[in-house]
């Protein structure tokens, strides 16, 4: 469990496809250099919102794998040694919970379909996955690449709209979104509960 608060921005240094069976990988191993202290193999890591296993623990970083189901839901596949991630550790118990609360299981992929500045927010407006959308509520909560944010708007069918406050833009990898780019979304777990509970009495 998560909190959507980015504790860290990495950099990925090797992506390693792995063989499986026939023509098809079995997944892939990502080498992420971070400055991390303390981890330990077996913790998991929020990786751009995708919640991965340390497996290895290196010099100025750690490795984790992705497999086949995570990358045919995630962008991972195409991280290439440079880009940049945004990090976060676990949730202890006795930690703030400064964000929400975050599963680490990305639902889809999203499109950054306008950007702009109002005084010192920066707006972004995604098209998000239809699951999503449904479980979006103004002033809610969202997570995009593993970042917690508040629902500013719900613009048009189909789109999301989030406001980036200078702290986000600075400390995660959102502030330098442009329009065209695609991002992991997590829609809120209290909307996906209300959604199934309604479903299940209706």
């Amino acid at each position: 469990m998560f909190t959507g608060i980015v504790t860290a921005v990495g950099r990925v240094k090797v992506g390693k496809r792995q063989p499986g069976a026939g023509s098809r990988p079995a997944g892939l191993t990502l080498t992420i250099a971070v400055s991390y202290r303390g981890l330990k193999r077996g913790e998991s890591i929020a990786v751009n919102g995708a919640c991965l296993t340390v497996e290895k623990v290196v010099k100025g970083g750690f490795t984790v794998h992705a497999v086949a189901t995570t990358l045919d839901r995630t962008l991972i596949g195409e991280y290439a040694p440079g880009r940049q991630v945004n990090l976060e550790r676990a949730l202890k118990a006795s930690d703030r919970l400064g964000g929400h609360l975050v599963q680490g299981h990305v639902d889809g992929v999203a499109r950054v379909i306008a950007v702009a500045d109002r005084d010192d927010a920066r707006l972004l407006d995604l098209n998000v996955p239809a699951e999503v959308r449904e479980v979006t509520v103004p002033h809610g909560s969202i997570t995009v690449d593993g970042v917690s944010l508040t629902v500013n708007a719900l613009p048009a069918s189909g789109a999301v709209q989030v406001s980036l406050i200078p702290f986000t833009r600075t400390h995660t990898t959102l502030g330098a979104a442009q329009v065209g780019d695609r991002v992991h979304v997590e829609g809120d777990v209290l909307g996906k509960y209300v959604k199934a509970l309604c479903r299940t009495n209706s």
